[in-house]
């Protein structure tokens, strides 16, 4: 009978990608469940994938495009406000399902072991059915309006992979605070809430005014959401400091992988 001996890793930092890939399967079946459980005993289904995004567009275009009508420039509005919901809807799906993952997997946790960080990382695959979904609305929608891609569309695999990072990064960061406080349930909403709104997603980040540009871009997504829609549909270009987004992003998957070690060593204990 094959043995299976636990070590105690020796650095937080560490990651055993081999250890990850042998426990695919787990990951996979816990996709499949989520996928199959989120829309279980639901009317229409699958469609709330289509009728969420498409809700957040309707107004999200009618505050900024039609009430305090946002200037962008040649690209319609409501082109360039799905462009920018691109990224975003990616992140806040993964934030909001990944805080409460963990809690809720605790009778599996306690009783056997699988590297716990299957557990967002099937949360953010989980989420990139909503994030293919607005880039297929995207699509039509410019197709619809005969609105042409960005010339700049070759640079978006650069800015589709920060979207799974700062998803990834956020989501590991979720699950394991939440564990230990539990306040993030209540927190977490409200966060994405005002996130939704201090991120340039239907308006341009050049609306900020300048002295502000560098607390602006504190915010992980802004410089994401800037580059992707700039890649896909044209404007203005990232801001100058958008890199200050992209190094926050490395930096929070680094430092939550560091933190999610830690708290994985006492997490059957805490749950």
């Amino acid at each position: 009978m094959k043995k299976t001996i636990i070590e105690k890793q020796k650095s937080p930092f560490n990651i055993d990608f081999k250890e990850l890939f042998q426990y695919r399967e787990l990951l996979w079946t816990l996709t499949y469940r989520d996928l199959r459980v989120k829309y279980a005993q639901t009317i229409i289904g699958f469609l709330w994938v289509f009728i969420n995004p498409i809700f957040t567009l309707i107004i999200l275009n009618f505050v900024f495009g039609q009430v305090a009508k946002v200037d962008t420039g040649p690209i319609p509005h409501v082109i360039y406000t799905i462009a920018g919901m691109c990224g975003w809807t990616y992140f806040q799906t993964v934030l909001g399902t990944a805080g409460t993952s963990l809690i809720s997997s605790q009778g599996m946790i306690k009783k056997i072991y699988f590297p716990r960080l299957v557990i967002p990382i099937s949360k953010a695959i989980t989420a990139l059915i909503n994030f293919l979904v607005v880039l297929l609305c995207l699509g039509v929608i410019m197709v619809i309006l005969r609105f042409p891609p960005s010339a700049n569309i070759i640079y978006s695999p650069f800015f589709v992979v920060m979207a799974l990072i700062s998803g990834l990064a956020g989501g590991i960061w979720m699950s394991a605070l939440t564990i230990r406080y539990r306040d993030f349930k209540h927190i977490t909403p409200m966060l994405l809430r005002l996130g939704m709104f201090i991120t340039p997603i239907a308006y341009p980040a050049s609306a900020v005014p300048e002295k502000y540009q560098l607390l602006f871009h504190l915010n992980p997504m802004a410089g994401v959401v800037e580059g992707m829609r700039w890649s896909l549909v044209g404007g203005d270009p990232p801001s100058q400091y958008a890199y200050i987004s992209f190094i926050l992003i490395t930096l929070l998957l680094v430092s939550g992988i560091f933190y999610f070690n830690k708290v994985e060593r006492v997490m059957a204990d805490i749950l």
